[in-house]
């Protein structure tokens, strides 16, 4: 038996070793971004077998998921948004309304789910962080999709914050303790920044001991690795949504230390790399591709899919006065993947059986769908094929 078990670990490992090998490959061959390519190879040799469950599995790809949006806060330029102007904060803010408002009407419309209403207004940041690395960080509509996306991830990750403390102690007061923790903590954050950065004004030769310009040890790396985990810790703590500790300690990183451009291609290159493919693979494995053949699931997921990216589509019409047309069309398309924070809600609403399992599969696949979409109209329009 122990004989077994050790096979199939080794099994695992080789399996997923390969997959993060020639997923790139893949990539270029098909002409298809790499993460839907790891998750399609994860769902694809999960049904054969080769990728199975496994509690260390697991274990590193929720690691990974955290280190993508670690990632994605070290894309933010935090000095940027704070100096923004009101015109494109309040244009940021009406996006994220007329979102909301668009998808409660298409829930009223096709009578969905009160999960499916929930998902559809989503938006998370991680897979900015893929665009980036494919087409640089300058691109003015990555900039606004980044203004946008960091609001509406705070206020997306509020809502899941809040969706897994009503499905586990219901609507009373202990919800408003929780959400009073949640609002404490960002006012917290808020203040620390506030001191650090008069403190860095003051006394800028801190940031060199910190981290030497001679660093013979990785001192930056391990910098960032400690605030990475710190802030796993206190979210764990805290009993909040442990993604935005992570997200957070990106930021800071960016916020404080955005002239170690070295600091931020090590981190990177480790992260998409090693954790971040283990992560698109695991997703690509959690779903069952025999679930194909169930009466609804894949018109359900293209319908799904279909009102996510629609509705943030008719909302970038505030954006355009911002940035132009195409722009704002490719930021609403970059922030048409909330890939890491709609599997939560599908899998809160599973487990509290807000949803049953055909829905649950319905919205898994819809990830799957959007990113592909996404990232290949995203790849058409950077072309000029329009």
């Amino acid at each position: 038996m122990q004989a077994v078990a050790v096979h199939s670990n080794i099994s695992l490992i080789l399996t997923l070793s390969i997959l993060i090998w020639v997923s790139p490959f893949i990539s270029r061959i098909i002409k298809i971004p790499t993460p839907p390519v790891e998750i399609i190879l994860g769902s694809l040799f999960a049904y054969m077998g080769f990728v199975t469950h496994h509690e260390y599995f697991d274990l590193i790809a929720e690691v990974g998921f955290l280190y993508l949006m670690f990632l994605a806060g070290m894309e933010v330029n935090l000095k940027s948004i704070l100096s923004s102007s009101r015109y494109l904060i309040q244009k940021s803010i009406l996006f994220l309304v007329i979102m909301g408002f668009f998808s409660l009407f298409f829930g009223w419309l096709f009578n969905l789910s009160i999960i499916v209403i929930i998902s559809l207004p989503l938006i998370s940041i991680g897979l900015l962080a893929s665009l980036s690395k494919i087409y640089g960080k300058d691109q003015e509509w990555l900039k606004l999709a980044f203004i946008v996306g960091v609001l509406g991830e705070i206020i997306s990750i509020a809502a899941l914050t809040t969706l897994e403390a009503a499905s586990s102690v219901g609507f009373g007061w202990e919800l408003f303790i929780k959400m009073t923790y949640l609002g404490l903590f960002l006012s917290v954050i808020l203040a620390l920044y506030r001191l650090f950065h008069l403190l860095f004004w003051w006394y800028p030769e801190l940031k060199k001991t910190l981290i030497p310009k001679f660093d013979t040890s990785d001192q930056d790396i391990r910098l960032a690795i400690f605030l990475f985990f710190i802030m796993i810790v206190v979210m764990l703590q805290l009993k909040l949504e442990v993604a935005l500790g992570a997200f957070i300690a990106g930021v800071a990183i960016s916020a404080f230390f955005h002239h170690e451009k070295a600091l931020e291609e090590k981190m990177s290159s480790f992260g998409f790399g090693f954790l971040v493919p283990l992560f698109f693979i695991h997703v690509g494995a959690s779903f069952d591709i025999n679930a194909l053949a169930l009466d609804g699931i894949v018109s359900g997921a293209l319908l799904i899919t279909f009102l996510m990216i629609l509705i943030r589509i008719l909302s970038a019409v505030v954006l355009k006065h911002v940035s132009g047309s195409r722009n704002a069309l490719l930021s609403a398309l970059a922030l048409s993947m909330p890939l890491t924070l709609l599997v939560a809600v599908a899998t809160i609403g599973y487990e509290t059986h807000l949803i049953d399992l055909l829905s649950y599969y319905q919205l898994i696949l819809a990830t799957l769908f959007e990113i592909i979409i996404s990232m290949i109209a995203i790849k058409i329009l950077q072309k000029g094929k329009v």
